[in-house]
């Protein structure tokens, strides 16, 4: 094998490796991207259980300080 079919070989190796690296990078931001969806969703979940649990319970708890009466200590 002569010293141009290597070079040949390595840049066609390096080539494929590039545009791999670029697929991956796309796959990459769009599980970031449903990750973050996820996230989000989760977030709302644990928003409504909370809101759920605190209903059942007959807890009254302010949202914001200062709004209504002070909690009772």
């Amino acid at each position: 094998m002569s010293v141009t079919d290597r070079i040949l070989s390595a840049l066609t190796t390096v080539i494929r490796m590039n545009d791999k690296v670029e697929e991956m990078a796309a796959l990459m931001k769009e599980q970031q991207r449903r990750l973050d969806d996820l996230h989000g969703r989760v977030i709302r979940l644990e928003t409504v259980l909370e809101l759920a649990l605190h209903r059942t319970t007959g807890a009254s708890v302010p949202l914001l300080e200062g709004e209504g009466n002070p909690p009772e200590t």
